[in-house]
């Protein structure tokens, strides 16, 4: 078989996937298929032996050219909404292949919201909710840092879904949790922290939490207790996108998110949050009284 044949093969098996991640990013089938069509013009002019995951270099080839659709398409005033409209578009589907896209996971009312994203912010829901394309990859895409990344889908998710809802003892019980662990910490009671942290917690810090001198990872109740123990103590409790968390603010401005997850009443991750980008958008509420 001909390279050629080989190439135009493998690409293919991946344009029903690739059609699909487009049109859920676009919201048009004409849009959809050019941006397929562009996919399969660099792969043609790339170097194809050199690639080891096909598919998600499609994948992300396909999320940069929908996204500077997208973009594209929001710098031109004069262009008609309606022109993307899911509620236009979608009265006449001539190809069943495209009609089977659109019934899978993709009603009117989602295209409808998602036109109300900005374009990085529909990127980074599409690839991650709809596709489990990891932050790590959408990252590059947009130009952001992983952290600024899921705050984009996190944002855009609250956009399509609401507000999480969350019971009001659970919230009273993650702030009480989250409230006794920096107590715990500042004493340096490690005996406390070890009673609130799972045994397999994860400690994560981004690369600007990293660079300052956090470590990147941490495992396990042990390893994360020390870590805390005697320390946080300028960390004061805040609501972080919906959830109790903490945040360390130095002459005035917000340097550090801790955002805690917790399972059957104990802390299982712990993310250290100190880039710029993410700190610009996250959603913070203070809690007083502390």
């Amino acid at each position: 078989m001909r390279e050629d044949d080989w190439l135009a093969e493998r690409f293919e098996e991946n344009r029903e996937h690739l059609r699909a991640v487009a049109y859920r990013m676009l919201g048009s089938q004409q849009e959809a298929e050019d941006a397929v069509q562009e996919a399969w013009i660099r792969l043609s002019r790339s170097e194809a032996g050199a690639i080891d995951n096909l598919g998600g270099w499609l994948t992300t080839v396909v999320g940069r050219i929908c996204l500077d659709m997208l973009r594209v398409r929001r710098a031109r005033p004069e262009q008609v909404v309606e022109e993307h409209s899911p509620v236009l578009a979608d009265h006449e589907v001539p190809d069943p292949e495209l009609e089977a896209v659109q019934a899978d996971s993709v009603g009117m009312a989602l295209l409808v919201v998602l036109e109300t994203l900005t374009p990085a912010e529909r990127l980074a829901f599409v690839l991650h909710d709809m596709f489990a394309v990891p932050f790590d990859e959408i990252a590059p895409i947009v130009g952001r840092s992983p952290a600024a990344t899921r705050q984009l889908a996190s944002r855009a998710r609250r956009r399509v879904q609401g507000p999480p809802q969350i019971p009001e003892a659970d919230a009273n019980r993650q702030r009480e949790i989250v409230e006794a662990f920096l107590a715990a910490s500042r004493s340096g009671n490690f005996a406390a922290l070890l009673e609130m942290l799972d045994p397999s917690v994860v400690l994560r810090s981004d690369e600007t939490a990293a660079g300052r001198g956090a470590a990147p990872m941490v495992r396990g109740a042990a390893a994360v207790a020390e870590t805390f123990s005697g320390r946080a103590k300028a960390a004061r409790l805040a609501v972080v996108d919906g959830l109790t968390g903490a945040v360390w603010i130095h002459d005035g401005e917000l340097k550090v998110v801790l955002s805690f997850t917790l399972t059957d009443g104990l802390i299982t991750s712990i993310d250290l949050l100190a880039d710029p980008d993410y700190l610009a958008q996250v959603e913070l509420t203070a809690i007083e009284n502390q």
